[in-house]
């Protein structure tokens, strides 16, 4: 446990994980931590947070206790720092051995404890915690302590007591996911002093950002799913929606699709998700209570199949793609009607949260209506000045057109407002583009001077321009299904805001687009490597035969180095990245013979 108190981090970075160097602010992270300062690290998913607190734990005496939200999280940490060689533990209501753990946490056997936040807040917590040597809390997912967040939980907010009980001790939050406002509420609920915040950036590079208009849901993730092997996770707004969609994906492709919600059976809910954990190629189709305690490096894309919650909400939830490094897609499939739902439900939510909500919703609405870089908008939310153009999102590759629609939406508003605003969209549409039908002569609909006021070519515009409007709020749904007038709607009619559009593509016949898949010879295999099948059936073997997921062996990056470099002995299997000491000595020998045959 105190082997490499003595030496560089560096030195016992490769030695326990198989690192030749640290990755941004890992280094930075570290030396505040075996300096014993407190410390607030924002890093993207996929960063290697839980290597900030692993190594410093291996590195000195004591055991640094890891609070995190999710049980599923726990568990999945516990068995990659097993394979590593890291003393781990978990104290839940799902573990067995809760005796024998507490005997090596007070016998100082162990280099890592993980806990929920509800019984590290307890006072029998805090009494075994003073039996023995701690000498780190690590908070992950700290963005949960925080009213500002998007995922707060109440007994984040019990972990100060606790953690001023041991004032010695310091503190390591983690997150991916705050803003500025949610950072500083973090160190003051935490405790941790403005210096000790560290914010790595927010860019995940290797994830490629699609946003489209949702027009047959199964039809268009199942031809997703058609272009990108590999697992994936679809996420969906309802229990019903998920089970529905995970069999109807199932039938359209082939391909192992399991659904996950928080209203199946607990054991049928637990086995889709090791199922789902330990393959290489099934999706998942999940309400968001799945992802956020799944490490599952190799997932190729995040499908939404509706809006999300918030900006942060997206940015999490798109971050469980390509935690390894390599491509991965983010696609959102959304309607209006998406945001009518939301803002409907704003009317639940507690006064005090409601105006936050309704800006988190308008904020998401500007990242699906602009023609701009998707990236630029997601990080500009995190306070980041990124480039104008990333290069690897849909408005990137293929630029849109873009409009001032604000004319055309002044017609649009008007005839919802001069039919009664009861109306829907397919009505409105009908009077704007003078169709005189039975139901518009009925109602003497055909006498109003917005009937027949756009022509064909600026009728184009009109469905995308409601979408835009509904999505922003300046139109509302009525109870019946009608639409009515909100936001800015009456600002738009007066000439006082601007409204401006994304053009709908021309349609092209198929074939003619190039490849949309984003892997651009960067899958898995990408060069048809025998030996790189070779080593993934071996590890296929070795997880199988330890009961973990594949990948808890070892990443496909290492896979990939392991067939450019094909080393021939031990030593030189150790020179490749994420072959630490444990895993040599456990699995060196299997994958060095494979090599040796090719």
């Amino acid at each position: 446990m105190s082997d490499l108190a003595q030496i560089d981090p560096a030195e016992a970075l490769h030695a326990t994980f198989g690192f030749s160097a640290f990755r941004g602010v890992q280094e930075q992270v570290v030396e505040r931590v075996l300096a014993h300062r407190s410390t607030l690290a924002v890093m993207p998913t996929g960063a290697g947070k839980s290597l900030t607190y692993q190594l410093p734990a291996v590195m000195q005496e004591g055991t640094c206790i890891v609070i995190s939200p999710l049980i599923a999280l726990m568990h999945d940490q516990l068995r990659s720092a097993t394979a590593n060689g890291i003393a781990a533990a978990t104290l839940t209501s799902a573990d067995m051995d809760r005796e024998a753990t507490i005997d090596r946490f007070r016998a100082g056997e162990l280099d890592l404890l993980y806990v929920a936040p509800e019984r590290a807040s307890q006072p029998h917590f805090r009494e075994l915690l003073s039996k023995a040597r701690v000498n780190l809390f690590a908070i992950d997912e700290a963005h949960c302590v925080s009213e500002w967040g998007h995922d707060f939980r109440p007994d984040y907010r019990l972990l100060r007591p606790l953690m001023d009980a041991f004032p010695e001790v310091p503190r390591l939050a983690l997150t991916a996911t705050a803003d500025a406002h949610t950072r500083a509420d973090i160190l003051t609920q935490l405790g941790i002093p403005e210096e000790g915040l560290i914010v790595a950036g927010f860019d995940r590079p290797n994830i490629r950002y699609a946003i489209r208009h949702r027009e047959n849901a199964t039809k268009q993730i199942a031809q997703l799913m058609a272009e990108i092997p590999g697992p994936g996770i679809v996420y969906t707004s309802s229990r019903a929606k998920t089970e529905k969609l995970a069999e109807q994906l199932a039938a359209a492709t082939g391909r192992p699709v399991l659904p996950y919600h928080a209203g199946l059976p607990p054991q049928e809910r637990q086995s889709n998700q090791a199922a789902f954990v330990a393959s290489e190629d099934m999706v998942i189709v999940a309400t968001i209570a799945f992802g956020m305690g799944i490490d599952k490096p190799d997932v190729r894309f995040v499908a939404h199949a509706g809006i999300p919650k918030s900006i942060e909400a997206y940015y999490q939830e798109t971050g469980r793609a390509g935690r390894d490094g390599d491509p991965a897609q983010a696609v959102m499939f959304w309607a209006a009607g998406d945001f009518a739902q939301a803002r409907m439900r704003l009317s639940e939510v507690e006064d005090h949260r409601r105006e936050g909500e309704k800006v988190r919703l308008d904020t998401l609405a500007v990242l699906v209506e602009t023609g701009e870089c998707r990236r630029a908008v997601l990080l500009r939310h995190f306070g980041e000045v990124p480039p104008e153009r990333c290069g690897n999102c849909d408005n990137c590759l293929d630029a849109p057109g873009v409009a001032d629609a604000t004319t055309t939406a002044q017609k649009l508003l008007s005839a919802v407002f001069r039919t009664g605003q009861t109306y829907g969209f397919g009505h409105v549409e009908k009077v704007l583009t003078g169709v005189a039908d039975d139901r518009v002569l009925q109602r003497g609909h055909d006498q109003l001077s917005v009937f027949g006021i756009v022509d064909a070519e600026e009728a184009r515009l009109l469905k995308p321009l409601s979408r835009a409007l509904q999505a922003r709020g300046s139109l509302l749904p009525t109870e019946h299904g009608g639409l009515m007038l909100g936001g800015d709607a009456r600002a738009i009619l007066k000439g006082e805001a601007s409204v401006s559009i994304v053009l709908p593509p021309k349609k092209e016949p198929r074939g003619r687009r190039g490849d949309r898949s984003g892997r651009g010879g960067s899958g898995v295999n990408p060069i048809g490597d025998p030996l790189f099948d070779a080593l993934r059936e071996l590890r296929r073997a070795l997880a199988q035969e330890a009961g973990v997921p594949p990948y808890v062996i070892f990443h496909d990056s290492t896979l990939r180095e392991m067939a450019t470099l094909r080393p021939a002995s031990l030593a030189a299997l150790g020179e490749v990245g994420g072959v630490g000491t444990r895993k040599l000595e456990a699995y060196g020998d299997a994958f060095v013979n494979v090599i040796r045959q090719f």
